[in-house]
C-alpha cells in the first residue's frame, strides 16, 4: 500500500472515522479541512433501508435548499412560440426546440437542469438514452415539464433540487459549498433530511434512513448521527 500524502493524514487527525457525529460538527470538521484551490461542494449521502428493485419502494422528489446549493445552475428549457422568450427572459440559459433536440441526441449536455412545456415532451421523451443516465429528464413530478416556465426556471435557480433513490439503494445529493456558514450548510441539510423523510413509501417497512455521511469533494466522510436529524 502506497503511502498516505501529507493532506490526507492531517485530515485523519480531525476525526475519528468510527465515531458518529451532528451535523454541527461534521460540518466543523469539512472546514477545518486543509483548504484547496476551489470552493468545495458539501455532500450528503444516505443508505435507505428500502428496496430499489421494487418500483413501490421508490424514492424521489424534490426540495427547495433554503440557502441554494451555491452552484450556478444551467438551464436547457425546450418550448416553442412565445415561451422560448419567456423563457430567456426569466433567466434561462438556452431555450428552443428543434436546434437544441438536435443538439442533444448528438450528446451535448452543456447544462445542469432541462424543463419542458407539456407540448414537447412527445420530442424530449426522445432524449432518455442522453438525458434519463444523467437525472436530467424532465417531470411533471419535479416540476420540470410546466406551462409556468418562469416560475419552474425561479425555483431552479433559487436551489430546488430532485432527489432520488439509486440502484444500490443510496440518495446523494449536494447542499452546499465548504464556504457557506456553518448555519447555512446546518439548516439545508436539515430542510434534505426533512424532505427525503416526507418521501418515505407507504410500502417501507423497518429503519426507513439505515446511515448517513457528510463529506466535501476533496474532504473524508464523515458518519452522522441519526439522533442529530431523524424526526422519529
Amino acid at each position: 500500500m502506497g503511502r498516505q500524502s501529507k493532506r490526507v493524514r492531517e485530515i485523519a487527525k480531525g476525526y475519528d472515522s468510527q465515531k458518529l457525529y451532528s451535523a454541527n460538527e461534521a460540518i466543523e470538521i469539512l472546514k477545518k479541512s486543509p483548504p484547496v484551490k476551489f470552493d468545495q461542494s458539501v455532500e450528503i449521502s444516505l443508505k435507505m433501508g428500502v428496496d430499489p428493485r421494487k418500483s413501490d419502494q421508490n424514492i424521489r422528489s424534490t426540495v427547495s435548499l433554503p440557502n441554494g446549493t451555491g452552484k450556478q445552475v444551467r438551464i436547457l428549457v425546450f418550448a416553442k412560440g412565445d415561451k422560448v422568450t419567456e423563457a430567456l427572459a426569466a433567466g434561462a440559459d438556452y431555450a428552443g426546440n428543434e436546434e437544441f433536440l438536435e443538439k442533444v441526441t448528438k450528446g451535448w449536455t452543456d447544462f445542469d437542469a432541462v424543463i419542458a412545456t407539456p407540448e414537447m415532451m412527445r420530442d424530449v421523451g426522445k432524449l432518455g438514452k442522453v438525458l434519463g443516465p444523467r437525472g436530467l429528464m424532465p417531470t411533471p413530478k419535479a416540476g420540470t415539464v410546466t406551462t409556468d416556465i418562469v416560475k419552474a426556471i425561479s425555483e431552479l435557480k433559487g436551489g430546488k433540487i430532485e432527489f432520488k433513490l439509486d440502484k444500490s439503494g443510496v440518495i446523494n445529493s449536494a447542499v452546499g459549498k465548504i464556504s457557506f456558514t456553518l448555519e447555512m450548510l446546518e439548516t439545508n441539510i436539515r430542510a434534505f433530511i426533512n424532505a427525503v423523510q416526507k418521501a418515505k413509501p407507504s410500502t417501507a417497512k423497518g429503519q426507513y434512513v439505515k446511515s448517513l455521511v457528510l463529506s466535501s469533494t476533496m474532504g473524508p466522510g464523515i458518519k452522522l448521527d441519526p439522533r442529530d436529524l431523524i424526526v422519529l
